[in-house]
């Protein structure tokens, strides 16, 4: 299968996982994490972090399972990236972003999931943006200088 139609597959499951999920700002769901592949290509990262991007909130936010994921475009690289970016009840935040920062390519997604949140937060509450902001500056702020741009935009429509 060419890399064109095993996202193109990944992209359909991960549609028809998401279907009836929606933004804040009232987008489909599936909106961000096809934003979050398109960041991550612009970087010039292969197919296989783009499939994880488009996976990256399966897990958590949807019935989709382990059998499903492989059975439409990933592989147990994209598996494993996917399962450290999953938050699990009780999860504690330093031992989740200790494992995203130990995997490359969950990594590469986090920091392309959150630059692309942190650019579609204008439609939020001010208290949303705030907890965003802090949030972000507190565990993610090493992560790129890209990210850095994005939070700091976001903090000047809080700040004014």
């Amino acid at each position: 299968m060419s890399d064109n139609e095993r996202y193109a597959k990944a992209l359909a499951y991960a549609t028809l996982m998401h279907e009836g999920q929606y933004r804040i700002g009232g987008d489909k769901y599936i909106t961000h994490p096809v934003a979050v592949a398109e960041i991550v290509k612009k970087q010039g990262y292969g197919i296989d972090y783009q499939i994880a991007a488009l996976f990256h909130d399966l897990l958590e936010d949807t019935k989709a399972t382990v059998p499903d994921m492989l059975d439409n475009g990933a592989n147990a690289e994209i598996i494993e990236a996917v399962r450290v970016l999953t938050k699990h009840k009780g999860y504690v935040m330093h031992e989740y972003v200790n494992g995203i920062k130990r995997n490359e390519m969950a990594f590469v997604i986090k920091n392309a999931d959150r630059i692309h949140n942190l650019s579609t937060a204008g439609c939020t509450s001010d208290e949303f943006k705030r907890h965003y902001i802090k949030e972000t500056k507190q565990w993610y702020i090493d992560f790129s200088d890209e990210l850095k741009e994005a939070l700091h935009r976001l903090s000047q429509k809080v700040n004014g």
